[in-house]
């Protein structure tokens, strides 16, 4: 089973928020690992007006199990007011990849 997996995206302004944000993620086992991305340039309309910022993309791999708190969680720690967060079921990965996101990321584990 492989829909199981998923990964989220999110992006934030500097590199001690994703820090922040990525340790406390796998700290609680609510992902086995974040992967923080070089920077990237976004544009993007916010309260009426075209903005353009500097952000750091993080990719969170985690099961469907975990998405719900993991959401809750992302939002607690975010420091953006309406955060990115996008989720994607892995339709298909390495079988041992998968079973280590499972085990990493398991509640209690």
């Amino acid at each position: 089973m492989t829909d199981d997996v998923m990964l989220v995206l999110t992006t934030v302004a500097d590199a001690p928020s994703a820090d922040r944000i990525a340790r406390a993620l796998v700290e609680e086992r609510l992902a086995a690992c974040v992967t923080v991305l070089g920077p990237a340039r976004s544009t993007y309309r916010w309260q009426g007006a075209v903005e353009t910022a500097d952000e750091l993309p993080l990719l969170v791999k985690t099961t469907a199990a975990r998405w719900p708190a993991l959401r809750e969680r992302l939002r607690a720690l975010h420091p953006y007011e309406v955060p990115e967060m996008l989720a994607w079921r892995a339709e298909d990965g390495w079988p041992a990849y998968l079973d280590w996101v499972r085990a990493a990321s398991a509640e209690g584990g």
